[in-house]
């Protein structure tokens, strides 16, 4: 059971290296790490990181709050190279937005953080808001609804999960919620027509996850913040609205949530009210057992519902297994006998042949290898029983087996003879060939029972994903 609680909490730490406590902590079921400033010195130094992270738990989610504009981790103190969204609403061009998106989330793929804590989707109607301002794409909630579409869409196309924030919505507050606890007086009817309107927005653009605010709806729930509202979480965002991804909460050392109750009492009334992801705050590792006590104790006194935190704890599981986006495995031409073959729940050998690339490409990183490098959980997923790593320029050739499963991986297969040999001596070994070409393949496809048409990373995701029956939508 506190193994399962475990796998709901998102901590910070201190300092620029993983300690070998919090390696603990996430080899014994730690949902993942926030990232923040103080945390990231350059960009090898947080590679460095989120690849020990991952190496303690490899399906770990690396979060950070990289919204572009003012608020930046990556790029402390220096200051973000992005414009952030009220700059990017006053431009109002959403493919403006969602390039802007597409770089934070390049940047983020490659320092190995996979859950960014954006974009604001808030309807900044009041001039005096202390905490959103700047942060937000402007005060007209169809524009605001717009470039969060596109901005959810732009960083999601780097494989990099979007966050939408704050529900229902932190626009029309005096308050900050760091330091206080905002009242919104408006009812549900009044949140349809303007706040929630960037929500469903997101939604409908596939967004991941979504944020909690720490506010005060009376006229929605006159007892609790909405990080701890069911009426708000439950009723609303997931059975009105119909979002079934993850809900993460504002972090819990926050004064509007746990400024009264302490943060242990605020991440179990978070669960109860439908909460996934628990952000416990910048430096919390210090009370993660008191917390851990806490949802345990809960369960344990039935306060909590055990299924409630094993529901939890699965919606975050799948932070680490999203889907890529259907369109490029529906890119893919797929031969009938290879789309039965790789159907058919088998094991596989895999033969992956290298060769120098062209000079335009150079020396890149290339396909499953690359997504594979990125994201190591990728690779075990699919049964692969052996692998061979072919040099098509040294003279190498496979070594048939007689009745493996094979499947051969490469790049313009067709236009290497010694590709070809490889391929035509397994093929005449017996047993089940299917050939990946990740170039541009020949007409007749004689090379290419996959043809993807390219081999960048994101190419590389989507073809993993057909390979174990799991393309996304």
């Amino acid at each position: 059971m506190r193994r399962l609680a475990a796998g709901v909490l998102l901590p910070g730490f201190g300092g620029t290296v993983l300690s070998e406590s919090l390696a603990a902590r996430l080899r014994d079921g730690l949902a993942g790490v926030c990232l923040f400033g103080r945390n990231i010195d350059s960009a090898e130094q947080v590679r460095s990181l989120t690849v020990a992270i991952r190496a303690a738990r490899p399906e770990a989610v690396v979060a950070a709050d990289e919204e572009g504009g003012d608020v930046t981790r990556l790029h402390m103190p220096d200051g973000s190279p992005e414009p952030g969204n009220a700059v990017l609403g006053r431009i109002d061009d959403e493919s403006v937005t969602a390039a802007s998106a597409a770089r934070i989330g390049a940047e983020l793929a490659a320092a190995g953080i996979t859950l960014d804590l954006a974009p604001t989707v808030d309807v900044n109607t009041n001039d005096d808001n202390p905490v959103i301002g700047v942060r937000s794409f402007g005060l007209d909630a169809a524009l605001v609804a717009r470039h969060t579409r596109a901005w959810v869409q732009g960083l999601q196309s780097s494989g990099v999960a979007a966050c939408a924030k704050h529900f229902p919505g932190h626009g029309d507050t005096a308050v900050d919620s760091h330091l206080g606890l905002p009242v919104v007086e408006h009812d549900l009817d009044a949140l349809r027509a303007r706040e929630l309107v960037p929500f469903v927005a997101a939604l409908d653009a596939g967004v991941a996850a979504v944020m909690t605010s720490h506010i005060m709806l009376p006229r929605l729930d006159p007892d609790s913040p909405a990080t701890m509202s069911p009426r708000i979480l439950t009723g609303l965002l997931r059975e009105e609205l119909g979002f079934e991804g993850v809900i993460v909460t504002d972090a819990l050392d926050m004064a509007g949530s746990s400024a009264e109750i302490g943060i242990p009492a605020a991440a179990v009334r978070s669960l109860q009210a439908g909460a996934d992801l628990l952000c416990l705050g910048s430096d919390s590792e210090p009370v993660l057992d008191a917390v851990l006590d806490a949802i345990v104790t809960a369960v344990g006194s039935g306060e909590l519902p055990e299924e409630r935190l094993r529901d939890a704890a699965a919606r975050v599981r799948s932070l680490a297994h999203r889907p890529v986006g259907r369109e490029i495995v529906d890119s893919f031409d797929v031969a009938p006998a290879a789309a039965a073959a790789l159907a058919d729940g088998g094991d596989w050998a895999v033969v992956h042949l290298a060769s120098e690339p062209n000079a335009a490409v150079g020396p890149t990183g290339w396909g499953p290898f690359a997504a594979a490098a990125v994201d190591p959980t990728s690779w075990p997923a699919v049964r692969f029983l052996s692998w061979r790593r072919i040099d098509l320029d040294d003279g190498s050739r496979a070594v048939p087996e007689a009745g493996a499963r094979v499947l051969v991986i490469g790049r313009d297969i067709h236009r290497r003879p010694a590709a070809r040999a490889v391929v035509e001596g397994l093929r005449a070994a017996g047993g089940t060939v299917v050939v990946v070409d990740m170039g541009w393949p020949s007409a007749d496809r004689r090379y290419a029972d996959v043809a993807t048409f390219g081999a960048s990373r994101a190419i590389g995701a989507a073809l993993l994903h057909l390979l174990t029956g799991t393309e996304g939508h």
